[in-house]
């Protein structure tokens, strides 16, 4: 495209086919997450690119590749609107960004949900309901939480799944079949965490119910198998070393 300095490349992926929605020839958010994540001023960096400084004269001659890891997390603030559901989506639901770093990915990620105001627990009961697409990917997330010491309980047919598969699960109703349901134990604070993939249209009603309850009782959720598995590596990150602070400068003393 010819553009001398930085551009926002917006893509979208679709049947493994990519996308290019809308490129900008200017900077975005992403530059100062970067700028921190590998020790470079790219705002800086870029507008001397843009007046005829090269890169090379600017000492910046290969990728930057550092040994710790950067997280990026959107904050989120679907407690601010009743009757919003926490969803994901296309649209930009998001009204901000936070920033984890941690020599591992759990660790990072960890620090980037406690930035959004999400801390992952420790210990406790782990809700589980997904739809049928995700059954079989769960199953390694599940296992994992039950060797970090939590116990699962799910809706009636992730349940059986997660039995069948060798992950001991009890268990719990849905809103609509009757109290006690698992809503009931979101608020009661029975419920450590919830997983929770958006289900078919008769399950709908449920799903918006469970999640709304996690974000008024500022339960951790997450309505994605990657959110899941990164939720779980936090979660052991948590318990295997817990947290250390370190200035910006030090990571990159040291990297």
């Amino acid at each position: 495209l010819n553009v001398v300095g930085l551009m926002n490349v917006q893509y979208a992926i679709h049947d493994d086919q990519v996308y290019v929605l809308e490129v900008n020839p200017r900077a975005s958010r992403t530059v100062p997450f970067v700028s921190k994540a590998i020790g470079r001023p790219l705002a800086k960096v870029a507008a001397r690119v843009m007046v005829g400084t090269s890169l090379a004269d600017q000492g910046i001659r290969e990728e930057i590749v550092p040994e710790h890891i950067s997280v990026k997390e959107a904050v989120l603030p679907f407690i601010k609107f009743p009757g919003a559901d926490s969803v994901l989506g296309p649209e930009m639901k998001s009204t901000g960004e936070v920033m984890g770093i941690g020599r591992d990915f759990g660790t990072a990620f960890l620090k980037a949900q406690m930035g959004a105001n999400t801390v992952l627990p420790s210990e406790g009961r782990v809700f589980i309901s997904v739809a049928d697409r995700d059954k079989a990917a769960i199953v390694p997330v599940a296992k994992r939480l039950v060797e970090a010491g939590f116990s699962i309980v799910a809706t009636q047919g992730t349940r059986n799944f997660l039995v069948e598969h060798d992950v001991q699960a009890e268990v719990i109703r849905k809103v609509h079949e009757g109290r006690p349901h698992v809503e009931d134990a979101i608020r009661n604070r029975d419920i450590a965490l919830v997983i929770n993939t958006p289900l078919d249209e008769p399950s709908q009603y449920d799903d918006f119910v469970v999640r709304r309850a996690a974000v008024m009782n500022n339960v951790p959720y997450t309505t994605t198998l990657a959110g899941a598995r990164a939720a779980a590596e936090g979660i052991l990150a948590l318990q295997r070393s817990g947290l250390g602070v370190s200035a910006l400068q030090d990571y990159h003393a040291i990297s």
